[in-house]
Formats: structure tokens, sequence, C-alpha cells
């Protein structure tokens, strides 16, 4: 039962994930976190993650903008240090509201409420008729990179925040899955490291002990990128920034509602 539904979840959101930019990590980290204590769960989704991101940027890489990769990554890592380390901090600041549903308890903390705001602002421009003639000057990603890391590192959100920042620079379809997967694999490894020095003996051993599970979920999430990248060439880019806008503004709404 854990493993059907661990890579359920892996394929179908790693599969939305390749058009949106986001979504792996939010969902898959409740699915982990029904077996695993929540910073076990939260290590295991990023290294989930990070193989998919590698694995995408495999698949796409002759598409990346080196140029933006370099303008965003580095700032990025700088700012997924800083979340992560502030991660500790945060954990002491206590929850706004805490309620139950559908047998889910969900808390609202500021972070959420924060990180929420800032993504549905994101999303209602994009949703807006006429923004897709609004555009982020490339001298700017450099701030795009480093509040998306910062809140990468801090919450594992930074996947929204980088999509809504690289949809503005111009970019094709296909440039804009690879960037976002460079962009990704710069975070990722750069949080896993703050994590791998943080996380407690007992936690690593529960990680390792559960190694299977957490390596049936990457080739699940394989099997999903594999899947969203031959759906690709059927997308439009006008299609897809109306998709990443809906999914931008239920995530939002979930953040703050403290559901994810």
């Amino acid at each position: 039962m854990d493993y059907l539904l661990v890579c359920s979840v892996a394929v179908v959101v790693a599969a939305m994930s390749f058009f949106s930019g986001f979504g792996l990590g939010t969902l898959l980290m409740p699915a982990f976190a029904v077996f695993f204590p929540i910073p076990v769960a939260v290590a295991a989704t990023a290294v989930v993650h990070l193989a998919n991101n590698v694995f995408k940027l495999g698949l796409m890489a002759r598409h990346a903008h080196w140029h933006t990769v370099v303008a965003y990554g580095v700032p990025a890592s700088l700012g997924a240090i800083a979340g992560a380390v502030a991660l500790e901090s945060m954990a002491r600041v206590p929850t706004w509201l805490t309620y139950g549903i559908a047998g889910h308890v969900a808390e609202v903390t500021p972070i959420k409420v924060v990180v929420g705001v800032v993504i549905a602002g994101f999303a209602v421009l994009e949703l807006w008729p006429g923004s897709e003639r609004v555009s982020f000057d490339r001298r700017w990603l450099w701030a795009g990179g480093l509040v998306s890391g910062f809140f990468g590192g801090l919450s594992g959100h930074q996947g929204a925040l980088r999509t809504a920042f690289l949809l503005r620079v111009g970019l094709t379809k296909e440039a804009l899955v690879a960037t976002r997967a460079a962009g990704a694999v710069v975070v990722d490894v750069s949080r896993l490291l703050v994590y791998g020095i943080a996380i407690r003996a007992s936690e690593a051993d529960a990680l390792r002990a559960n190694w299977g599970l957490v390596a049936a979920a990457t080739l699940a999430a394989f099997t999903g990128t594999t899947i969203g990248r031959r759906l690709l060439r059927e997308v439009t880019m006008p299609g897809l920034r109306k998709f990443i806008g809906v999914a931008l503004l239920l995530l939002a709404g979930a953040l703050v509602a403290g559901l994810v």
C-alpha cells in the first residue's frame, strides 16, 4: 500500500510538474509523511526532487538557456542555503491556526501565508488579459533567483516562484522547461547539503531503512517526467501560461489555508 500510494502520486504529479515546474515536492512530501517523520519526509522528497530534475535536465539540456541559468542559479543557490538555515529558527514560530479536514490536520503558518500571497499575485498576473506582453528585465533575474531560492530552502515551494519569474523573460516552452530544471538542480543540491548537515542520526537511519520506497518514488517520477515530455509538443505557449496561472492560484489557496 505504501509503494502504491507514493508511486502513484509521483507519476501523476511529475507529469504535471513537467509543464508547471512545481507540484512534485508539494504533493509528494505529504505522501512520504504518512510513513516517515516530517524531517525524514522532507529529506526523502528532496532526494526524489533532485533526481527527477537531473533526469529532466538530461532530457532537455540542449534547450537550456545557460546564460539565464547562471544569472538565476547562482543567487538561487545562495538564497536556498539561507532559507534552509532559516528553517531551523522558523520552526519555533507559532502556528497561527490548526484545524482538521477529512482526517488531515491543516496548519496555517506565517511562512505559508507569505508564500501563498506572493504566488497568488503571480497567478493573477498570468490570468490577466494581455499579461503575455508583460515581462521582467533580465537584469532582475538575480532577485528572482534569490527570492525563489530562499523560499525553496525554507519551505520547499521554490518551483512556483521560479516558474513565475522565468515565464517572464521571453523563453520558448522548451527553453523554459530546460532552464527551470537546471535552476531546480542548483537549488536542490544547495538545500540538501544543509539538510544533510542538520538531519539527526535517527532520521538518517530511518531514511536508509526505507531506501526502497525512495528509489521506487524516484523511478515513478522519471516515468511521469517522460510522459510529460511526450506531451510537450502538443502544448502551446498561451495554453501553458493559462495552465500555470490556474495551478499557481490553486497552490496559493492551498498554502494560505494550510492544506499543503
